[in-house]
């Protein structure tokens, strides 16, 4: 086995990144095999919804993710939509990130459907790179009955990059000495981290690969991007020395917020307000199971127009985790502008965090409210989300929980959102 170690040609580390191939509608194809072979679109219960993700089968036809349902139906009229079940999508890709600690303790969840290992120090035990991720995918395929694109390379960057190259059900590897040939072929676009925004930048100053950026002087970017300059310097040559960090050992989650896309437009303030609540108790109940308390409330706005959108912040005098409080901080942002168009969408997100302790107010009222939040929340952790709620949110429709799976979700902890 040594001397199969040191026939691979790479440096000290060896990074894979797992993507699971269209992970929602495969589930569903997976759970009813009428569905297999066809083209399916994953879509939310409310009347409002998009294109979640679709099927193989469906991109065929140019079907894509956030398309509205009449311009998808249009690509593909035989499209067959099926509503998400977001407890079974958490449940199986729960199941698959455990599956990965079988191969290396380093496991990092990047989304639902994605994550990071390092595989540096399984060689011993499992052999080649590729031997390891071929192992995986075979254990995934016959659990599970699903696909995933594997990438592999000598660090997070470049194995992200790796596993979009082939898809699905491709194992791609990309060698240091690979590196920059690869970079000369990448169009900066399928780099992660480069949207849409810095890529027109980018291609205003001719810059068209990676391998262009990399080779792009740092002086330049610096003045035109600021301190993101370096960052996007490395990024061209393919650079990345962040660790791949398991759930455990990561740092302190730098904020909690959820956001909802309303069933109808809302126009009036009393109607926000009702949902502006609701967000608010969802955002306070998840800190307090974690014994987190925060000081900075960030209001988030979306028009009916879909592409207009703004968000307000506001530091409040002391660290808090009780809803109420959220929620007037949100009030107080939402009457600090004026709203010239139907709202589409809201969110509120609590920042500035730090642990709290277990020790109780000191004056009474303060307590009583402490009191109080615990008392709700023992009973709603119990019987579900808003079994015990405030009497305003009894008009809200939708009052389960999060209608979406947040993309920073985590199979544990704080950034494990509740899903209906």
């Amino acid at each position: 086995m040594d001397e199969q170690q040191k026939e691979i040609p790479f440096g000290d580390r060896i990074i894979m990144h797992v993507d699971m191939n269209a992970f929602f509608a495969s589930v569903e194809q997976q759970n009813d095999p009428r569905l297999r072979g066809k083209p399916v679109a994953v879509v939310g219960s409310s009347k409002r919804t998009i294109v979640t993700t679709c099927s193989y089968e469906a991109r065929a036809f140019g079907v894509k993710t956030g398309m509205a349902l009449w311009e998808a139906k249009s690509c593909c009229p035989n499209l067959i939509l099926v509503v998400g079940k977001n407890r079974e999508y958490t449940r199986i890709s729960s199941l698959i990130m455990k599956l990965m600690y079988d191969f290396t303790p380093l496991v990092e969840t990047f989304s639902i459907d994605e994550a990071f290992l390092d595989i540096s120090g399984s060689l011993s035990l499992f052999g080649t790179p590729e031997n390891i991720a071929s192992l995986l995918k075979a254990r995934i395929g016959d659990q599970f009955g699903l696909t995933c694109s594997i990438g592999i390379a000598p660090n997070k960057l470049l194995a992200k990059l790796a596993s979009d190259m082939q898809k699905p059900d491709g194992l791609t590897v990309i060698k240091p000495a690979e590196v920059a040939l690869t970079m000369d072929r990448t169009p900066i676009r399928d780099m992660c981290g480069i949207g849409k925004k810095t890529e027109k930048s980018l291609t205003m100053l001719g810059i068209r690969t990676c391998g262009d950026l990399g080779r792009f002087p740092v002086k330049l970017l610096r003045q035109k991007f600021g301190i993101v300059g370096e960052a996007l310097h490395l990024m061209g040559l393919g650079v990345d020395d962040s660790p791949v960090v398991p759930q455990e050992e990561s740092d302190l989650v730098k904020s909690v917020g959820h956001s909802m896309t309303l069933e109808k437009d809302l126009e009036k303030r009393e109607d926000i307000l009702r949902y502006l609540l609701q967000l608010a108790e969802m955002v306070g109940r998840r800190m307090r199971r974690y014994g987190v308390a925060g000081k900075t409330v960030c209001l988030s706005v979306r028009y009916a127009d879909f592409f207009t959108n703004f968000s307000r912040q506001l530091t409040l005098p002391e660290y808090t985790n009780l809803s109420a409080e959220i929620y007037r901080g949100a009030v107080t942002l939402l009457d600090s502008v004026e709203l010239t168009q139907p709202v589409r969408l809201l969110g509120v997100k609590l920042s500035n965090l730090r642990h709290q302790d277990e020790q109780l107010p000191l004056f009474e009222g303060e307590r009583k409210k402490a009191h109080l939040a615990k008392a709700m929340d023992e009973v709603n952790s119990r019987f579900g989300e808003f079994s015990v709620t405030y009497g305003t949110l009894l008009t809200v429709e939708g009052k389960k929980g999060s209608f979406v799976i947040s993309p920073a979700w985590r199979p544990q902890g704080i950034r494990k959102v509740d899903v209906e």
